[in-house]
């Protein structure tokens, strides 16, 4: 286990399917948050549009992101539609991409298009991270098996309208209270297109007792940072 982890959540300006100008808008955030790990909404690369093609790891476009990474020795989990189809997180690194994590729980006209995932955890320092994508956050069964993994931090993307601002602290701080592990989650700020006009923002990050060390405004571009300790 490593002393500590820097981790961000970061909700970048989106504009619905651009991707080559989101990822701009990801290497930006990248850089501004200064820490080890940073954790992007739900398909921020595309925005949540349940209609947009698959990533692939290797995509052109992911080249900014890339940089950025090599740059500044952080991992990037950034939420996009990937290859299976899943609504997914790809890791971005220095040396490349590679699609880590699809949403379990579909929610909606989502199933329509994509398949569930699997629990997953990925390492980073001598840190265990489950991920979780959006409605994952809210099903108790899902960090239930995602902590059957041994997990240190449960780290998730999201999208919510603006009324429903307080949702994924809720969630975060069940997660605390029944794992006892840190959570941190990426929403969306701003338009983000599948419907989602106005987006809550307030990403945050809390400690494995439910207080929330850290968190993000409602504006684009935004970001929370805190460092995990135990």
């Amino acid at each position: 286990m490593g002393h500590s982890l820097s981790i961000a959540v970061a909700q970048p300006r989106c504009t619905a399917h651009d991707v080559a100008g989101n990822a701009v808008a990801h290497a930006e955030a990248v850089r501004a948050a200064g820490a080890r790990v940073v954790v992007f909404p739900e398909m921020s690369l595309t925005g949540y549009e349940l209609d947009a093609e698959p990533i692939a790891p290797n995509d052109e476009r992911l080249a900014p992101i890339v940089a950025a990474c090599a740059e500044t020795g952080t991992l990037a989990l950034v939420g996009a539609p990937v290859p299976g189809p899943h609504i997914g997180v790809l890791a971005v690194r220095g040396d490349g991409a590679h699609a880590v994590y699809g949403k379990v729980h579909l929610h909606g006209s989502e199933a329509a298009h994509f398949t569930p995932g699997e629990p997953t955890v990925i390492e980073v320092d001598g840190w265990r991270l489950g991920l979780a994508v959006c409605r994952d956050t809210g099903i108790p069964e899902h960090a239930a098996r995602t902590a059957a993994l041994g997990i240190d931090g449960y780290v998730a993307g999201v999208v919510h309208a603006d009324h429903e601002a307080e949702v994924h602290g809720e969630r975060a701080r069940r997660v605390a209270a029944d794992h006892g592990v840190w959570a941190a989650t990426a929403a969306f700020a701003g338009p983000t297109g599948g419907g989602f006009d106005r987006t809550s923002g307030r990403s945050g990050i809390w400690a494995a007792d439910g207080r929330l060390v850290a968190e993000a405004g409602t504006a684009p571009d935004d970001f929370a940072r805190a460092v995990f300790t135990k």
